[in-house]
């Protein structure tokens, strides 16, 4: 797979609602699902207290924020690893909220990449691309595996069968979700031979709200171990970081604190999946998501 093959695991070089009807589905789920991971804005403190339930924000709509020109409305035309990033944000919120879980290991333990992702629950989440990853991975038998299924959604696949797969127009549906949501709105910018749709930030404080949450993760919130973590932001760190975009969070720090920040993210990016996946108070597709951008 190109994209994932040719991502460094090293950290790139400084430069200088969700809906109701998704969080009554996820509510009808009742407490039987040991797996899942209430989503950060479900959690109301204080940063969040004055927003209502539309801006709270996906992951995938985190990694896309954080990798927006705020001014310019779209994404680095030279960023060529935001899109598998992006589908492996879906597979860890579908993680999350109780949708996906990986295949038992058995007694012969597989490896992560080698498990296969087994649907848990078909429940619609209200967020149409993830109903539509949901679908997809729900319909295939045999099932795919995390890696696959990054591949599969992105449209990175030699296979022309399987070509049905993949998600399109990713990054303008999630821009447009988040224009609903009122942080971001909609433009049209001439580009000498064609006009292309833009989405300039509107709504700063959001913006900044997920900058500081990620800043202050590695910073003053900081608990050397990442399943003392919340595990939506241990995913967003890794994400942003395997879209190219984490860079984007840490620049307005002071050197001290970029350093300190850095050290930290790579301390987060030098753990062994495997064997974080076999401990307590662990998700193992997220796991397998950070195996599949790093090995």
């Amino acid at each position: 797979m190109s994209t994932l093959t040719q991502r460094s695991s090293g950290l790139v070089q400084r430069r200088t609602e969700a809906s109701r009807s998704a969080a009554a589905a996820d509510r009808d789920r009742g407490s039987g699902d040991e797996d899942y991971e209430p989503r950060r804005g479900d959690e109301q403190d204080d940063d969040d207290s004055c927003d209502s339930k539309e801006t709270r924000l996906t992951l995938m709509e985190e990694v896309l924020l954080l990798g927006l020109k705020d001014r310019e409305g779209y994404t680095s035309f030279w960023n060529d690893c935001i899109s598998s990033g992006l589908r492996g944000c879906m597979l860890i919120e579908l993680a999350l909220r109780g949708r996906l879980q990986l295949e038992a290991c058995g007694m012969r333990r597989k490896s992560l990449l080698a498990r296969k992702v087994i649907c848990k629950s078909d429940a619609p989440t209200g967020d149409v691309l993830l109903d539509e990853a949901l679908k997809h991975i729900k319909d295939t038998q045999p099932p795919e595996t995390v890696q696959s299924w990054i591949e599969l959604l992105s449209g990175e696949t030699w296979n022309p069968l399987k070509l049905h797969y993949q998600l399109r127009n990713v990054r303008e549906r999630l821009a447009k979700n988040l224009v609903e949501k009122g942080v971001l709105t909609t433009e049209k910018q001439n580009f000498l031979l064609f006009d292309m749709t833009t989405h300039p930030l509107t709504n700063n404080n959001i913006k900044q709200r997920l900058i500081k949450k990620v800043q202050e993760s590695v910073l003053d919130k900081w608990v050397n171990d990442p399943h003392r973590m919340d595990k939506r932001i241990l995913a967003l760190i890794f994400l942003a970081h395997s879209s190219d975009v984490l860079e984007n969070a840490f620049a307005p720090l002071l050197d001290d604190q970029y350093d300190l920040a850095m050290k930290r993210v790579r301390q987060l990016l030098d753990l062994e999946p495997e064997g974080e996946s076999m401990k307590n108070n662990t998700n193992e597709l997220l796991w397998a998501v950070v195996a599949a951008f790093t090995k």
